[in-house]
This record gives structure tokens, C-alpha cells and sequence, in this order.
């Protein structure tokens, strides 16, 4: 099973960023655009495994009350045949200490978690190519942040089915606030 821990988005947060990308694809991007149901915040990627419980309990280790997180500004990590394009996360201290207790947990338990610094952002598109003199700046000038209250942590399962990636989520580690803990 390919698993990963994300945040997962509330419905107006979705239609929110599902504006965003068909404004890019109205300024004429063209990709493979990240579909409606499948965004996401990426918190721990796991790879394959089938031991679903170990993760699990990990992922009940980490401690902390729910938050608020911002999404906002656009950027691009550049590809020959096209770009990555990510809406960006505003700095927040409580989704750095989830993101570090959780890695640190899954290495504990024997998962190979990437070492580097994490950068947060979600996915709108891949291969993505912009016209000849798109400004994602000018772009970016047009959409105003969002929020979304986080309440718990994903453990999703990823599958390709009739040709479509498919994110199911299998477990949830609720935040508490710190007087229920």
C-alpha cells in the first residue's frame, strides 16, 4: 500500500483552490492539474509498506492543539516538460512542530522520511506550461489567502484506479487542545 500524512482541506478550502486553478488554466496553463478532491498538504511522505498499524502509531505521538493554517502565494519548481505549480503556506509554528514530531516517530519506528527542510505547499498542477508572458507574480496579485481551521492529521492511501489517482484516507489523528490532553 503507497501511504502518506497530509492535512486534508476543508470543502470551501477546495472550491477556493479548485478557483485557482481553473483561473491558470483561463490565462491558458496548460498540465495535469491537481483534481478537486485530491488537494492536499503533504505533511510525511511513506512510500510502500502494509504495516498501516506502525504508522499509526506514530502518528498518535505527535501532540498538539488544533490551528490555523494560510495558504497563499503562487510558485513554481521548474521542469523540463513543464513545471510544478504550488500554492504556498504561510510560515506556522504548530504545523513545523506536527511535521518534525511525525517524521521523527516514523524514522523511530524504521521509515526512510526524507531529511531536508520542509517546505510546505500543496500541488495545483504538474507539467504545467504557461503562455508566453505569464507573470505568476501578476497572477498571484489576483487571488487573496485562504484559511483552513486544522483539526487532525491524515493517514491517506494513494491507488491508481481506472486510470485516476485516488487518495482514500484510512485513519485520522485528531489535535486536541491541550486541556483534553
Amino acid at each position: 500500500m503507497r501511504l502518506f500524512i497530509a492535512v486534508n482541506f476543508s470543502e470551501p478550502v477546495k472550491d477556493r483552490l479548485t478557483g485557482w486553478i481553473q483561473k491558470l488554466k483561463e490565462y491558458g496553463a496548460g498540465g495535469n492539474f491537481s483534481r478537486r478532491e485530491n488537494l492536499h498538504l503533504t505533511l510525511a511522505f511513506i512510500g510502500e509498506t502494509d504495516n498501516v498499524e506502525k504508522v499509526r502509531q506514530a502518528m498518535d505521538k505527535v501532540s498538539a492543539e488544533p490551528f490555523v493554517l494560510t495558504v497563499g502565494g503562487l510558485g513554481c519548481f521548474r521542469r523540463n516538460g513543464g513545471d510544478i505549480c504550488w500554492a504556498g503556506v504561510e510560515k506556522n509554528d504548530t504545523l513545523l512542530s506536527v511535521h518534525s514530531q511525525l517524521c521523527s516517530a516514523l524514522r523511530f519506528a524504521g521509515y526512510s522520511i526524507e531529511n531536508r527542510e520542509f517546505k510546505p505547499h500543496l500541488t495545483l498542477g504538474r507539467e504545467v506550461v504557461f503562455p508566453s508572458g505569464f507573470s505568476i507574480r501578476d497572477f498571484e496579485g489576483r487571488i487573496s489567502p485562504l484559511t483552513e481551521q486544522v483539526r487532525k492529521i491524515s493517514l491517506m492511501k494513494s491507488e491508481r484506479i481506472g486510470g485516476k489517482l485516488i487518495y482514500t484516507e484510512i485513519y485520522e489523528k485528531r489535535l486536541e487542545p491541550r486541556e483534553n490532553r
